[in-house]
């Protein structure tokens, strides 16, 4: 029998309860954990390692020597959801990116949520993602995110909050899938013991959802890079080819005539939609940033004349900015006419003087993020910071207030995980990957993403965490 480390005793555990019983839907893999000899899940992880090297799944890191490549630690402990959960949760996440969709739409056309007074019409209109060129750009079926993948955790009360919304080029699908094929692959009998939904159809989830973002039948769909420099180039590579979809850069596309090209050797081929992995100021240098090597002169012109579709549209990053965030249960209620099923954060927003007072005083025990911030970088989590950290995020806030949110420190929930000492908690969320086409659709599970390091609540593979993977049983 392995020894395993309990969870402290105020946090949610995945596996074990408050008195350290089993949570019924680990009862049977625990089991089969405690027949496994150490060195043959040692032995295990190593071979998992020596794989995910061969396959290439690596992970660069901004910052790093540009030729480094570092690989996303992979735990082989899964983390496990039952099926009632599961539904729970998918409700939740049709929910909100449905509503999420209708924000999208509105603010680019009526804004009537905004002349009802519930946002603030200047923290969307004069947001940094906000797009004017997409003012009163009819998209197909009105969608705007087509993938969005959602940060969820659990707290110590044992429910899901949203951390975050991702809309405009989510990442992390590709290893949610190949996670799943390695733990297939090395522990064949484990899916012998357990009725797990599968997430291997995801990629032809994502070419029916792309395929029917466009009113063109038959329609040629890319992926587009910018390139093998990009941190997830691995995923764009790997997408492209699960789809049987061409992958191309910028410079393999021109526009004529308001419609998109892609060079080929047997000639040029129309391009209906675009599967984009670039950001909106390097997609056009004719629209936004001219500098821009990565992008296709004359794209917007296409895309606004409805000659081709970008997935996800154009300006969408408004709505996954962290300022926009505390009001996503409003738009719930404000375009569907139903109560949210699953839960915000509390956060203040520093741009409100009351508010950033509060921040101010309790700096040592919140979480503050830059509105604008990604992958776990711009961020001060208090309780864990040094008093020279907390006293120059107070300059940074007291400089820029509008630039930043704050939240109280939420226990993540944790799931057991193989670490130097053995087995031993470690702090986890779940990122489901969204597709919303003629249906939203959503594979049960996502990336489990892990902290490694005791007591840290940065689960970001920027950062040091690993991943998981994550099952939700279908009994």
């Amino acid at each position: 029998m392995h020894r395993i480390e309990p969870p402290a005793a105020s946090i949610y555990d995945e596996m074990l309860g408050a008195d350290l019983s089993v949570r019924p839907h680990y009862d049977e893999f625990l089991r089969w954990l405690n027949q496994q000899s150490a060195d043959t899940l040692a032995q295990r992880r190593q071979e998992a390692e020596l794989l995910f090297h061969r396959v290439g799944i690596t992970f660069a890191v901004y910052g790093d020597n540009p030729d480094a490549e570092r690989l996303i630690p992979f735990d082989t402990i899964p983390r496990i959801l039952p099926a009632g959960e599961w539904r729970t949760l998918e409700a939740g996440l049709r929910q909100r990116v449905t509503a999420l969709n209708a924000f999208l739409h509105d603010i680019y056309h009526e804004g009537h949520i905004l002349k009802a007074g519930l946002i603030p019409a200047e923290q969307v209109l004069a947001n940094a993602q906000y797009q004017t060129a997409m003012r009163g750009v009819n998209l197909p079926h009105g969608i705007y995110s087509h993938i969005s993948g959602v940060d969820v955790i659990r707290h110590n009360d044992g429910q899901y909050y949203v951390l975050e919304d991702n809309l405009r080029v989510p990442s992390g699908v590709s290893y949610m899938l190949e996670n799943r094929k390695m733990m297939m692959r090395l522990f064949p009998e484990l899916f012998a013991r357990h009725a797990v939904a599968p997430v291997e159809h995801y990629p032809s989830l994502l070419l029916d959802t792309l395929r029917h973002a466009t009113h063109a039948d038959n329609p040629t769909v890319v992926v587009l890079t910018p390139g093998h420099f990009n941190s997830a180039y691995f995923e764009h590579a790997f997408l492209a080819q699960q789809m049987g979809v061409e992958l191309v850069e910028g410079r393999d596309l021109f526009v004529r005539n308001e419609r998109v090209y892609m060079r080929t050797t047997a000639g040029h081929k129309q391009v209906d939609v675009i599967y984009r992995r670039v950001d909106d100021v390097f997609l056009d240098p004719l629209a936004f940033r001219p500098d821009s090597m990565l992008g296709v002169p004359g794209l917007l012109a296409a895309y606004r004349a409805g000659n081709v579709v970008l997935a996800n549209a154009i300006g969408t990053g408004v709505a996954d900015d962290k300022s926009i965030y505390p009001y996503v249960p409003d738009m719930v209620r404000f375009y569907l006419s139903e109560e949210p099923l699953l839960n915000n954060v509390p956060t203040w927003q520093c741009r409100n003087p009351s508010e950033l007072s509060h921040v101010l005083a309790h700096l040592d025990e919140l979480v503050v993020k830059e509105v604008h911030g990604a992958g776990g970088y711009g961020m001060l989590i208090g309780p864990k910071a040094s008093r020279a950290e907390i006293d120059d995020f107070r300059a940074r806030l007291i400089a820029d207030p509008a630039n930043y949110i704050a939240q109280p420190t939420l226990a993540l929930s944790t799931c057991p995980t193989f670490v130097e000492e053995g087995i031993a908690p470690r702090h986890i969320d779940l990122r489901p990957f969204v597709l919303a086409g003629k249906d939203v659709k959503i594979v049960p599970g996502g990336l489990a993403r892990v902290a490694l390091q005791r007591g840290s609540l940065v689960v970001n593979s920027s950062q040091g965490g690993g991943t998981k993977d994550a099952w939700v049983l279908e009994a």
